[in-house]
């Protein structure tokens, strides 16, 4: 039988106080001790070793291993497993080693102080991560509870805000939850931010509320074109959605963007799954520094921009569960590193709007199988004092599965 050697103990913000006795009895009787500086400080010297977790915390992992077989306790905020360091031990030892023993969440805490059913909030952290993943978040009478960073995210979150229409949006930042005499509460909107900066130990919740010129973005895909920094090179948006659906994203699949443009497909890959990755890869510069705009625009920080020419730059990189090839579908390299590349069952779609590219296509279709799909789409225009529709490039697709 496997011993569980090592404990993971969430703690309150109240320190000790916050553990039930059976959990602070196996604290007392730690041989080692794991935690940030905040959280050993709550636990009185009985002689056990001290180990100050540092960041990033994997140099961390080989010193633990080290100590197997000893009674090892891991101090953690709340929930170990919601954010916590929990996940990241489970990386690499396995759980018939581990103990998890949970605190109250800040998500919960923050729920019960808002009085908001936490089904139905959006729960995400800014801790450690960059603010624009706020971005998805920002929707139409919809409510989220954010870890965060303290005052700087805080601030942030609240221009973003304002910079999509949604001032008057109530926001409620929650210092040092179950802290006892520290607990505190202010409530705002983004227009009247405090000046007074907040505590580092902070969750806030929003309700979004749209002002009249609110930017609605949606995570389904086909954004407005105008949602993108773009020069014209842009999959449009009536092809993309189209695009999308073929692709099929899913949770934690992999997308490669090949000859990426301004980034919209890999973007709205991105927001239509949760934790879904996307690569970008693209060789000019100007549009390189628009991917990385779009990316903080649209709240997909995680996205991976790659520059350089293809297929050079495809080598190294994670394979992928799909793949989308917008321009250059004449280049013969670039579609056999692709295809050879892609995991069994992935996706590859291919868009083009020329007679060159569309006998590429019809080619690769009579070769591998799959799809061929033309797609046209008209829209309305002036044409003297009368008005007519007229049609835009026609787009022959391409859609295929690696069997």
């Amino acid at each position: 039988m496997t011993t569980r050697w090592l404990t993971v103990v969430g703690v309150g913000a109240n320190g000790l106080k916050s553990l039930p006795p059976a959990t602070r009895a196996i604290v007392d009787e730690a041989e080692v001790l794991v935690g940030s500086e905040r959280l050993l400080a709550f636990v009185p010297d009985g002689g056990a070793q001290r180990l100050a977790w540092p960041r990033p915390f994997s140099p961390m992992i080989p010193e633990l291993a080290a100590h197997r077989g000893k009674r090892v306790v891991v101090l953690a905020t709340g929930d170990p497993l919601n954010y916590g360091v929990a996940r990241k031990l489970l990386e690499h030892f396995p759980i018939e080693e581990i103990r998890i023993l949970p605190n109250l969440s800040s998500f919960a805490l923050a729920a019960a102080r808002m009085g908001w059913s936490l089904p139905d909030v959006e729960t995400f952290t800014l801790h450690g991560r960059d603010d624009s993943a706020t971005e998805p978040y920002i929707q139409p009478h919809s409510r989220f509870i954010a870890l965060t960073e303290g005052d700087a995210s805080v601030r942030e979150v609240a221009r973003r805000l304002i910079t999509r229409g949604y001032p008057d949006s109530p926001m409620t930042a929650l210092e040092h939850m179950g802290g006892g005499a520290r607990e505190a509460r202010r409530d705002f909107t983004p227009a009247t931010l405090p000046k007074e900066p907040f505590a580092d130990l902070l969750t806030l919740a929003v309700h979004c509320i749209p002002g009249p010129t609110a930017q609605i973005l949606p995570r389904t895909a086909g954004l407005p074109d105008d949602a993108f920094q773009h020069d014209g090179q842009l999959t449009k948006r009536e092809v993309r959605a189209a695009t999308l659906a073929a692709l099929a994203p899913t949770p934690h699949a992999v997308l490669w963007d090949a000859g990426a443009g301004c980034g919209s497909i890999a973007i709205e890959w991105m927001r239509a799954a949760p934790h879904a990755r996307a690569i970008a890869f693209e060789r000019n510069e100007a549009r390189l520094a628009m991917i990385a705009r779009n990316r903080d625009q649209l709240g997909t920080p995680m996205l991976k921009i790659i520059p350089g020419d293809l297929p050079e730059t495809l080598a190294g990189q994670p394979a992928p569960d799909a793949i989308f090839i917008g321009g250059d579908v004449a280049n013969a390299a670039l579609f056999e590193t692709c295809w050879t590349t892609l995991k069994p069952h992935g996706r590859l779609v291919a868009n083009a709007v020329t007679l060159e590219g569309e006998s590429r296509l019809t080619a690769l279709q009579a070769e591998h199988g799959g799809e061929l799909v033309r797609i046209g789409i008209e829209y309305l225009t002036q044409v003297g004092s009368k008005r007519a529709m007229r049609p835009r490039m026609t787009v022959t697709q391409w859609r295929v599965s690696k069997p």
